[in-house]
């Protein structure tokens, strides 16, 4: 038998990384960088810089070092000083509109970056499933640098720090942009940088907006210098620049929702712990309070949306508006609360309709529909038969076919699955690649599945078990829908027994606005049956440990940062639920473990504001009461309230 590649279970097949660079005025520092760059183990696959109006001769330095040397660079000369929040909004601009970036790795011109560096942060991200990594930044002597050390995320969930510790790193909920490792999705989904800020905390916001409900690490192992001429924090006195510090934070308390309401206070008191002591220590403190005074005075007027910012700049003013007109949400572009990463309004029973910050992509053209993986998890428990059926309704029996099927191996499996398993890997199905992502140990649903989405080479993914049917039409009805503009679309689905002939029962989701409100009560989507963008799951920060309702809980989620969803009402999946539903997939509706789950996802619909009291309690009672319904009642019950007992002859 082949041997299975053991290789780490979340690494995307080659994703395309591009180095953004924004200089201005250290021409000496950024050659120094740009070699730094071109060392590297793993070489990014094109650079970025972005001059921002330097007269010191940068332009010409960096031509003169882009004529020999090994990596493809494009300076982008900037005709005005835009502040480092204006240069990477341009930069990351650029990368993703034309250079096809799969990944951007952001840095100041003097950061110096040691050679395994990109190495060991793509590491990071394809062990611990990330959408950023930053890099640990030390001083030319190698000291911790005060200045850019990431916030540790309070209160990861375990699922997330023990995927982070297994791989060396840290949860973070914050970092700079003194080197960080972005996902282009998670860009597209929550938008550029906001270049009104200018300087000062445009890298706060911006990673705390990508983090606000997606995982970032902080990745020892990846190392690079900050250069700076003197060692020290953010509290060395800044002089004039003061001004901008307390604009933009003023701007990011009280118009953004990057933070929730306990982190809000929680930043917000130690920013003005950090004033005090500025003033203190500062030998010019009249000028500081008049920066006080000012930047109070600037913040009460909104701040200008990104793409007015960079208006009037040829070719960047047109990368920008690329970027921000396809991130799908109106609140973006305006340069308001509404970011992929804020809540939403959870009360909103039309939310699921609405313009969200999942539309990535946006609404493609008639007839052009997006390339898709199909992600199909598999453990010790499933039968190889059918798992060969599973992957054949998806690829051979497809009027649509995908272009990748990516297998997640949630641990050890019996020998004759692991053979399929080996055997798919090496020679597809029907002409359709298949890439196995194995798992050392079982680890559940929710990690396996999110190992699973980080290996998929593309932003629309189509979910499917392992023992389960696709009808030969299910994708050629659900992509023109995402392609028109929807983030998640689910169908119906049939349930069988014994055969794939013994129908037992059938699903009819709700649709439209129907969606949001049938939410607060029930699962509105039949997990097996659903299509989402990628970056529309990862801004609702991805799948979460909750036995058995770790799709709900998502789905929840995404439905409250404002992710389009519809469901088609017809069955377009086979759900088996065995020769005897009462033993087998409603039993597991049931018992202790259950409730216990049960009573953790309403403690978190609570939380973030997508019950209310009132909902939360009925919640508690029914649904928890359901798990100690016997089984067979549970069946019949499920049956009249979720699905239609008497089914529909199921299409030959």
């Amino acid at each position: 038998m082949p041997d299975v590649p053991a290789a780490p279970p979340a690494v995307p097949a080659e994703p395309r990384v591009v180095a953004v660079v924004v200089a201005h005025q250290r021409r000496e520092l950024l050659v120094e960088a740009l070699t730094a760059l071109a060392a590297q183990t793993r070489l990014p696959d094109a650079v970025v810089v972005v001059d921002n109006a330097s007269t010191d001769g940068t332009a010409e330095a960096v031509r003169a070092w882009a004529a020999a040397a090994p990596l493809p660079l494009d300076l982008v000369r900037l005709e005005r000083n835009t502040g480092g929040a204006g240069g990477f909004a341009a930069g990351v601009a650029r990368a993703l509109h034309r250079h096809a970036a799969d990944l951007v790795w952001l840095m100041d011109d003097d950061t110096v970056p040691r050679p395994g560096a990109l190495a060991a942060a793509l590491r990071a991200r394809a062990a611990t499933g990330a959408v950023l990594v930053a890099s640990r930044v030390v001083w030319r002597d190698g000291r911790e640098h005060p200045m850019n050390t990431p916030r540790p995320r309070v209160g990861a969930p375990r699922a997330e720090r023990e995927a982070a510790a297994a791989a060396g790193c840290v949860p973070i909920r914050s970092a700079s942009f003194v080197a960080v490792l972005v996902e282009a999705a998670a860009v597209r989904s929550s938008g550029l940088p906001r270049a009104a800020f200018f300087l000062w905390n445009d890298d706060f916001e911006f990673t705390t907006r990508l983090l606000r409900r997606a995982r970032g690490v902080a990745a020892p192992e990846s190392v690079v210098e900050h250069r700076t001429r003197v060692f020290g924090g953010t509290d060395v006195d800044p002089g004039e620049r003061f001004r901008f510090e307390v604009r933009n934070k003023a701007w990011l308390f009280t118009r953004y929702r990057t933070l929730d309401a306990r982190e809000t206070v929680l930043y917000g008191g130690a920013t003005l712990l950090r004033w005090g002591r500025t003033l203190r220590r500062s030998s010019a403190r009249g000028v500081l309070v008049r920066g006080l005074v000012r930047g109070l005075a600037e913040a009460v007027r909104p701040p200008a949306a990104t793409a007015d910012v960079l208006a009037g700049l040829g070719g960047v003013s047109a990368d920008v508006a690329a970027v921000e007109s396809a991130v799908g949400s109106a609140a973006v572009r305006a340069g308001s609360a509404g970011s992929a990463g804020s809540a939403g309004s959870a009360g909103s029973a039309g939310s699921a309709g609405s313009a969200g910050p999942g539309a990535a992509a946006g609404p493609l053209p008639p007839g052009q529909l997006p390339p898709f993986s199909v992600l199909l998890p598999v453990w010790a428990a499933d039968d190889a038969a059918l798992v060969r059926r599973a992957v054949r309704s998806v690829t051979a029996d497809q009027q649509l076919r995908p272009d990748e099927v990516v297998v997640v191996r949630d641990g050890p499996v019996p020998a004759g699955l692991d053979e399929l398993l080996a055997e798919l890997a090496r020679d597809g199905a029907a002409g359709v690649p298949v890439r196995l992502v194995p798992l050392e140990r079982n680890v559940g649903l929710a990690t396996a599945l999110e190992a699973g989405l980080a290996a998929c080479r593309h932003d629309v993914v189509a979910r499917m078990d392992a023992d389960d049917v696709s009808l030969p039409e299910r994708f050629a009805r659900q992509l023109p829908v995402l392609a028109a503009g929807a983030d998640l679309v689910g169908t119906g689905l049939w349930e069988i027994g014994a055969g794939e002939d013994d129908v037992v029962g059938r699903r009819t989701p709700p649709t439209g606005e129907r969606i949001a409100s049938y939410a607060r009560f029930h699962d509105p989507f039949n997990h097996p049956t659903v299509v989402y963008r990628r970056s529309a799951v990862a801004a609702a920060g991805g799948y979460r440990d909750l036995p058995l309702m770790e799709d709900y809980w998502l789905f929840a989620r995404m439905i409250a940062a404002g992710a389009r969803c519809e469901n088609l009402p017809d069955p377009l999946v086979k759900y088996r639920v065995g020769a005897d539903a009462a033993a087998g997939s409603y039993a597991r509706r049931g018992g202790l473990r259950l409730w216990r789950s049960e009573l953790r996802l309403q403690r978190h619909l609570r939380a973030e504001g997508f019950t209310t009291p009132a909902q939360a309690v009925r919640n508690v009672v029914v649904r928890g009461g359901y798990r100690f319904v016997p089984a067979r009642v549970r069946t019949v019950a499920y049956r009249r309230l979720i699905a239609r007992s008497r089914p529909e002859q199921l299409p030959r």
